[in-house]
């Protein structure tokens, strides 16, 4: 009997609440009772990062998975709602979004490869590269929200994408909800009529079928109902390539959608709160004088004779100061110029690569015998392109504001920085002189005085001031108000023609124009449209998911709950293509039995054996007498399981194949299937098989296992103790030769003894040095705790 080698060990200070190894990688991710994520490496059990729980995330994980690729780990946060895309490579948050209700599972699938499907797209995403610019990254020293474009993030948006093949990401809610995620990012499917809550699930890496596990109460019944559902999900299958160019164009336009969002963002923080500093201050002005005499008037004034009232010479002296003009003139230059260069640079380009996905995708629903039955609409994409179109439109409208601002504050701040110089009769410096300004300055400053200084006391009640020379800020306000002072079309001559012109004046042709309107409501407006786009074909996509099959499998009673993980009823071989394999035990009713249910994923195809049982007994190498019974169990490859099993006072990790189960098939009788009746009703009927197991086993000393991971990619698994602090990790290939020359080389045993000695006798030291920690650890309890935490913070 070949025991696997074991590579690591380790005590935790927090329970472990779900663990799942890389697909690809020797890395685990681990949650815990504290909130925290954590990843660890197969090496000493190596913790590589932790993502502590906090107010932007949440505290309580409710289920991991990793994307196929191992690039991306998904992780489902119940205060909060929300799913979480963590880059493997730091503990950062790539992209987030809100569900429904909590989510209780989750599964990350990959399309089957299909070189044929995929290979013109491929061709046209390259082409999308070069015929489009790529974006600018937003300037990491505004938000911190803007990571993800940042200069040293220019990558991310392609690794949230990854590879042009299709993979899905597959959420199952408290409420019965299910929603399936092309790319973990934008939702193709929504089902909402599964009756319970959700406990595990798994879409066909063919896209056929979706194979789910709830847990149905009711409130009359004692017990609980554990029942399996298949859902015929063909449509996905048969549109393969047509969802795949959706989705990734969907994804485009979902990511381009928080690259805006994240851009006027920047902006609202570059312009600052001091710019209303002129506005506070000639409200106060207009109350606290007792003149008759307009502001306007005043500063007129001042600009023709160059003498200001003693009210408008204390304002200026006492309250504006000189130092504070010059501090007030260079924060508006300064934040005029970035929100100008933001606009341009970074809004506009966005909105380019809007309407270049847009349209594209207009092309694709005018294909209507392929994408119509996907949800595609064209009167949908072209508001959303209208609506792309009308932010354009603002963002242009606000780039004239800024420039008009910006001339008429240079040409205003220059004169009365000089007229203040005066007015304290300190030197002015030649080239500042008064005399020396233009005409084109002296007009700018009495357009500015004419339209900016006019007292509105009918804007005192909504914002507490009578003027509004700063016109910048308004057009960021995320408020549904209008704009207090909108631009003057009056001498736009082709607005007017537009507006007389009963065609052109609702023409699809043009893009609608809001002069009255801020950018962020046109930017909700456009966010509101492109998503009702976005979400047209999840629900075509949901009704067209049917029921199959379904069956109740057993009853359990109610009590506490076990994290969804931890426990069978549910695990999923989601490499076979054309073959769901649900393994489950029945805990109340036959604890002894571990139960394989097996389904085509075409539901129209029947198999031999859809329902087998297994018995861990009496012809096991490592007891011959007793009965075992399975704690945990999960694929190890196509048709190999883990288990955890229990005997006696020992736990037992072992690998089964199927092709050892299913061997004599002929010889096995046929379970007839009753759907009418739960399956528990039907299981003496069911055929058990005996389980024999050759050399893949080993049992696990000083150790209560209860769960397992493992990735057969890697040939690893991590073994879990029922206090869900204490693992351990194996390497699954190793054989008895390479086991022993460690031993020798560690004893330095005498060389004259049998190997079978030498290996009885490690095991003897190994057994009696594991009690001896173990016992200590239990009488030193607190001391063992404060170590614990010593060790985890050198390894952080």
């Amino acid at each position: 009997m070949a025991a696997f080698r074991q590579v690591g060990e380790k005590q935790l200070p927090n329970e472990i609440t779900f663990m799942v190894w890389s697909p690809k990688r020797d890395l685990i991710a681990l949650s815990n009772k504290a909130g925290e994520v954590l990843l660890h490496r197969l090496a000493n059990f190596q913790r590589v990062w932790s993502l502590p729980a906090n107010e932007n995330t949440g505290k309580e994980v409710t289920s991991l998975a990793w994307r196929p690729d191992g690039k991306i780990l998904a992780f489902s946060l119940a205060d909060t709602k929300r799913v979480v895309l963590c880059d493997v490579e730091k503990p950062e948050c790539l992209h987030s979004f809100l569900v429904d209700g909590p989510v209780t599972c989750m599964h990350w699938t990959e399309v089957a490869e299909d070189s044929s499907s995929f290979t013109p797209f491929s061709s046209s995403e390259g082409e999308t590269e070069l015929l489009l610019p790529k974006l600018p990254m937003l300037p990491k020293n505004y938000s911190t929200a803007a990571k993800i474009f940042s200069e040293e993030k220019s990558d991310e948006i392609m690794k949230l994408l990854g590879d042009v093949r299709l993979n899905a990401l597959v959420l199952g809610t408290s409420s019965g909800f299910i929603e399936i995620f092309a790319y973990g990012m934008y939702k193709i499917a929504t089902v909402t009529w599964i009756a319970g809550s959700c406990r595990s699930l798994c879409l066909s890496s063919d896209l056929k079928s979706l194979s789910v596990i709830t847990e149905v109460s009711i409130s009359t019944d004692p017990e609980r109902v554990i029942t399996y559902t298949q859902l015929d999900t063909s449509l996905l299958s048969n549109c393969l390539p047509e969802v795949t160019r959706m989705a990734r164009k969907f994804t485009h336009i979902s990511t381009l959608l928080q690259y805006q969002k994240l851009s006027l963002t920047c902006m609202c923080e570059a312009w600052e709160d001091i710019l209303m500093q002129m506005d506070s201050r000639l409200t106060k002005f207009v109350q606290e004088k007792n003149t008759t005499t307009s502001v306007q008037d005043e500063f007129m004034q001042l600009l023709l004779w160059g003498k200001a009232s003693p009210e408008l010479q204390a304002l200026l002296m006492n309250q504006l100061t000189v130092k504070g003009l010059k501090k007030l003139g260079q924060s508006i230059e300064s934040s005029y110029s970035s929100i100008q260069k933001l606009v341009i640079s970074h809004l506009q380009s966005g909105s380019e690569a809007l309407l270049y996905h847009l349209s594209e995708l207009k092309g694709m629903a005018l294909w209507r015998q392929k994408y119509e039955p996907l949800g595609l609409e064209v009167t949908l994409i072209e508001d959303s392109v209208n609506a792309v179109g009308s932010f354009i439109l603002k963002s242009n409208e606000l780039l004239q504001v800024i420039e008009s601002s910006m001339k008429n504050f240079r040409a205003f701040f220059r004169w009365l920085y000089v007229a203040m110089l005066r007015m304290s009769e300190e030197h002015i410096l030649p080239e500042l002189n008064v005399n020396k300004m233009s005409q084109r300055d002296t007009v700018f400053v009495a357009d500015f005085l004419s339209e900016h200084f006019n007292e509105a006391p009918e804007l005192y009640d909504r914002k507490g001031k009578y003027f509004n020379v700063e016109r910048v800020g308004q057009y960021l306000k995320d408020e549904d108000d209008d704009l207090l002072t909108p631009p003057n079309t009056d001498g736009n001559h082709w607005f007017n023609f537009v507006q007389n012109s009963t065609h052109l004046k609702d023409s699809p042709l043009l893009f609608p124009y809001y002069p009255q309107k801020s950018l962020h409501y046109v930017k909700r407006r456009m966010e509101g449209i492109i998503d009702l786009c976005l979400q047209k074909p999840s629900e075509t996509i949901g009704k067209s998911i049917s029921q199959a099959f379904c069956m109740p499998l057993y009853r359990v009673q109610k009590r506490e709950p076990i994290p969804v993980s931890l426990e069978l009823p549910s695990l999923w071989n989601s490499k076979s293509s054309d073959l769901h394999y649900v393994v489950f035990t029945m805990p109340e009713q036959s604890p002894s039995i571990l139960y394989l249910l097996r389904r085509s994923t075409d539901s129209s195809r029947c198999i031999n054996n859809a329902v087998l049982g297994v018995e861990f007994g009496s012809k096991m190498e490592f007891n011959e007498e007793s009965q075992c019974s399975c704690l945990d169990a999960c694929f190890y490859d196509d048709e190999t399981l883990a288990v955890v099993l229990k005997e006696e006072k020992e736990r037992v990790l072992a690998l089964l194949p199927l092709s050892s189960v299913y061997a004599d098939n002929d010889c096995v009788e046929e379970f007839s299937w009753d759907t009418s009746r739960s399956l528990i009703d039907q299981s003496s009927n069911i055929p058990v098989q005996c389980a024999f197991f050759e050399k893949q086993v080993r049992v696990l000393e000083n150790m209560k296992a209860q769960h397992v991971a493992v990735n057969g990619f890697r040939k690893i698994s991590c073994v879990l103790s029922s206090n869900l602090r204490h693992v351990r990790v194996f390497e699954m290939d190793e054989d008895d030769e390479g086991e022993i020359d460690e031993e020798e080389d560690h004893e330095s045993q005498d060389t004259n003894g049998t190997q079978k000695e030498l290996e009885e006798s490690i095991d003897c030291q190994d057994v009696s040095a594991i009690s001896d920690i173990t016992q200590e650890t239990e009488e030193n309890s607190d001391v063992q705790d404060e170590s614990i935490s010593n060790l985890e913070m050198s390894d952080a």
